[in-house]
Parts: C-alpha cells; sequence; structure tokens
C-alpha cells in the first residue's frame, strides 16, 4: 500500500489521489447509489459547491443528522473538501442531549432526514437554516479544495460526558487517515476487498471503515442497522470479505438457530471489540468469520489490536507501533504488569488523536493531562504485551454499542415533578454490555409508577438511554458530602423488587 506524506494526509488529498490510483473500481455503495474512485473528487466538490452557495465558509460548522446513506457521506465529505466542519449527530438525540450539542456546536446548518423532524421538537435552539438530506438543494458549481492542512478539524463527534453534558470530539483529517491505516492493516484490508457495515456513519467505527476502503481500495457497501434475522444474507448480497460487529451483536446472533447462511458468504474476518473471549471459538466454527478484538475511541485511534495471525480471545491484543501506552495510578504513574489501573495513551504521528473537546477547553487540559490522553478506562497489560480491558472508571454506561451518560439521563429524570432524587449506572446485561438501571426516591406523597416513567423518559431521551430496571427506595446511599456511592447500588444489582422493562413487555415507541 502506497504512503501519504503528511501534508496530504486530508480528505481532498486523499479523494485525488486515489481516484487517479484506482479510477473505475467501485469505491461505495449503499443501497441503489454507488460511487467510483474516479467519480468520487466530483461528487464531493459539487456538494462542497452547494455548502458554499448556502454562505457555508471555512470552519462553519454543518450538523448532519441521518441514518446510513450516499447523501449523508456526500454531505459530510463536502464539508471536509470546503473546510468546514461536520457534525454528524447520533439519530436518536432528543431533548437536553439534542439541545446541548446544537448550543456547543453553534451550527450555522442542519441536514437531517424528513422522518427525525419530530425530534427538533424537543429543543428550542435548532439551526435556522435546515435541509432535507433527502432533498437538498441543487449541487452548486464545483468547489475548489480548500488548503486544509492535516491537523485541521474534519468533524465534531459528540461522546457521552461523565461528570457533565457530552463532549464534541475534535476530529482532524489527519486522525482519520490514520484510522484507516492502522485498522485495515490488522484486519489484513487489500485492494478489492468488500468491507460491509451495518454499524452508523455517525459514529467513529463505521466512517473509520470509509477510509479503510479509501486507502486500502477497497469497496464500502454501508447498509441501515444490523438485523440478527437478515446479517448473514447481507454479507452473501453485498459480496462483502469483511465485516464489523460490536460486542452485543455476536451473542444475538449465537442466540439464533445455525443456518445454511451462516456459512454461504465470503467474509474471513471481523473487527469486533468488546466481544467475550468465549464466544469467539464458537462463533468462529459456526460461521468461518476470525473475530479481531482491540482498542480505540473517537478521541484516539485503532491504538492495539489484534490480528488474525496473533489471536488471543479476550485480550484487546498488543500497542499498535506509532502509539504510547501506560497504566497508570490515580497519579499517572506507571504500574507494573498484571496491575489494573487507568489506560493513558499518546500518539508518535502527528495528528493522529484527536486535537480536544469543542469550546471545552478545561475538559481538554483535564482529559489530555500531563501530555497523555486519559481514557477512563481501568486495563490490565500482561507481561507478554498484550492489553485486557477490565471495566470503565468514567460514569457512563455502554449499551448496545451506544455510549449512555449517566449524568444526561439523571437531568431528564429529575425533570419529573415526582422525582427527588435519582442514580443512573450499569446492570450487567446477558449480552456481554451494560443495560441501563435507575434507583429513584419519590417524593413525599408523590406516585409514579415505571410504565409512566418509561414514556416520560422515551419523549426526552434516546431510545437505548431510556432505564430498562427501575426500582424505588426511600434513599440513596451517599458519603458525608451527599454524593451517592453508586458502586454500593451497582454491587446491589437487580434485585426481586426491581422492575424490568422487556420482562414487564413494555415496548419503547421510536
Amino acid at each position: 500500500m502506497p504512503s501519504f506524506p503528511l501534508s496530504q494526509r486530508t480528505v481532498p488529498a486523499l479523494l485525488e489521489m486515489q481516484a487517479r490510483r484506482h479510477g473505475d473500481r467501485v469505491l461505495l455503495r449503499v443501497g441503489e447509489v454507488q460511487w467510483r474512485f474516479s467519480e468520487a473528487p466530483a461528487i464531493v466538490a459539487r456538494a462542497a459547491g452547494r455548502l458554499a452557495a448556502a454562505g457555508i465558509a471555512r470552519g462553519d460548522r454543518v450538523a448532519i443528522m441521518a441514518t446510513n446513506s450516499a447523501a449523508f457521506l456526500e454531505c459530510l465529505l463536502g464539508c471536509a473538501w470546503l473546510g468546514a466542519i461536520a457534525v454528524p449527530i447520533n439519530v436518536a438525540s432528543k431533548g437536553p442531549s439534542l439541545q446541548h450539542i446544537f448550543a456547543n456546536s453553534a451550527a450555522s446548518l442542519l441536514i437531517i432526514e424528513a422522518g427525525l423532524r419530530p425530534s427538533l421538537d424537543t429543543v428550542t435552539n435548532a439551526p435556522a437554516l435546515i435541509w432535507d438530506i433527502d432533498a437538498l438543494p441543487p449541487a452548486g458549481p464545483p468547489a475548489p479544495p480548500a488548503p486544509v492542512g492535516p491537523g485541521d478539524t474534519l468533524g465534531i463527534l459528540y461522546t457521552s460526558g461523565t461528570t457533565g453534558p457530552s463532549k464534541g470530539v475534535c476530529c482532524p483529517h489527519a486522525q482519520y487517515y490514520w484510522w484507516g491505516i492502522v485498522t485495515g492493516r490488522l484486519l489484513g484490508v487489500v485492494e478489492g476487498d468488500v468491507l460491509c457495515t451495518c454499524l452508523p456513519l455517525f459514529h467513529t467505527n463505521a466512517l473509520n471503515t470509509f477510509f479503510q476502503a479509501l486507502l486500502h481500495g477497497a469497496t464500502l457497501v454501508a447498509t441501515q442497522r444490523f438485523s440478527a434475522s437478515g446479517f448473514y444474507r447481507t454479507l452473501i448480497e453485498s459480496g462483502a470479505t469483511v465485516t464489523y460487529v460490536l460486542g452485543a451483536m455476536v451473542p444475538i446472533l449465537l442466540s439464533r438457530p445455525p443456518a445454511e447462511e451462516e456459512r454461504a458468504h465470503r467474509v474471513r474476518v471481523a473487527l469486533a471489540p468488546g466481544v467475550p473471549g468465549h464466544l469467539h471459538a464458537i462463533f468462529t466454527a459456526r460461521t468461518g468469520i476470525t473475530l479481531l478484538d482491540g482498542y480505540g475511541s473517537t478521541e484516539t485511534n485503532f491504538t492495539m489490536g489484534t490480528t488474525a495471525a496473533h489471536l488471543k480471545p479476550g485480550s484487546m491484543g498488543p500497542l499498535v507501533d506509532g502509539f504510547a501506552a501506560r497504566v497508570a495510578d490515580a497519579d499517572d504513574n506507571e504500574l507494573p504488569p498484571g496491575v489494573a489501573g487507568e489506560l493513558l495513551l499518546r500518539a508518535e504521528e502527528p495528528f493522529a488523536f484527536a486535537t480536544g473537546y469543542w469550546a471545552m477547553p478545561e475538559k481538554t487540559i483535564e482529559a489530555w493531562r500531563n501530555l497523555w490522553f486519559h481514557t477512563g478506562d481501568r486495563v490490565i497489560r500482561d507481561a507478554d504485551g498484550t492489553y485486557r480491558f477490565v471495566d470503565r472508571l468514567k460514569d457512563a454506561i455502554r449499551r448496545r454499542g451506544e455510549n449512555v451518560s449517566s449524568f444526561e439521563v439523571e437531568q431528564v429524570l429529575l425533570t419529573h415533578p415526582a422525582i427527588a432524587t435519582c442514580a443512573i449506572f450499569p446492570a450487567r446485561s446477558e449480552l456481554a454490555e451494560d443495560e441501563v438501571m435507575t434507583a429513584i426516591v419519590r417524593k413525599p406523597g408523590a406516585t409514579l409508577d415505571p410504565v409512566e416513567l418509561t414514556r416520560f423518559c422515551e419523549r426526552l431521551l434516546p431510545y437505548f438511554a431510556v432505564p430498562r430496571y427501575v426500582v424505588f427506595d426511600t434513599e440513596l446511599p451517599a458519603t458525608e458530602n451527599g454524593k451517592i456511592q453508586k458502586y454500593k447500588l451497582i454491587e446491589r444489582g437487580v434485585t426481586k423488587d426491581t422492575w424490568d422493562r422487556e420482562a414487564a413487555g413494555v415496548v419503547l415507541k421510536r
């Protein structure tokens, strides 16, 4: 694979160079839409021209709230070509979390899917200029590529906060160059591969997949969403050779009866972070697909990972060349192998990591203190140099591939007139990730049942953040200064007094 000088690690330069190199090879397929490498620069330049005609200029923020489509990538890459900054938004966002994103990013334009417009009824500060992504204004004259550098911000991606609102991660052009290089290298992506993802393009995982295809001369096939019943059929019909799953998806797929489709595809490998180690061999035996684990985050990159030649189920793998890691105590002192501590990371290549949090300088300083990025994740480095994930230090919950901010959910619950205080915390799931659980103290004389609470939450929260488990308490465990001791609630977990939305048959209205 050719290398790219630092100055060319930008979206405009990569699109133009790879168009010359790969010509009529297919770069992207989404539904009925197909891009060839040779066509991509012109498509993106026209998208940039559309934005410029609307007054969008270099440095302006453009929010994009839509499911997977070629138009999504057209708009995002058009921003990058123009030097504007894309702000991909989780399509489940609504209420306080969406209000915060609009306020923090100060987006000049919102490009949204028509079916998501009801979410705007839950906020008061949507951008004045709004486009329907399925009926965009006519493309303007192609815009010339802006003189962007590898450290210029390509996008702002919001990731859940721990003690406050979600933070906008400033992701530079070169960060996605390195996402594509490193991930593709670990997966063994080669020219002519077909990469199939059902994960959402508004997250780093799937967005990274586009850059894998672009840099390695492969084809990206992006589908709408994960379907356990249709997963293998999609792999077969797309001609996929590489795919991508999250931790909870593998147990779901294995829970289904074996079928011939599980072996009728061409997929040799899947990126599968967070899949329990004991399921790797079972899944591979049934499907022929090798699962590779690893570690990365929106702020960092694919900093450690296993390869097909060096599998170690249950391990995130060794550190990737070009990155440095430290397992540290509370004072950032390095801990010896076998001792759990916080994972700190650093990049040796320029702009391979995010450059900070948008309009949150104090949070940027806190996270990057001592010149290391503090992941908030507790890991163990084994004597052989591989790393194992233990748990999260952050007050965040990971549910079905989505980060849930305890703070944001608690702020919504506390607006309910019957709730005096509450705590949001993780409960272990049968699918190897977390479920959202809440302990609630009602106001004196107030009544509140779990079904009413669920209906209240689903109007103001993304579906994945609505608590599954609810328990009512007379008081919550707290320190002397009044801070709720969530670890005690986590240790108690689900009890016979806990209401379970799924067991009760209460279905969320998405």
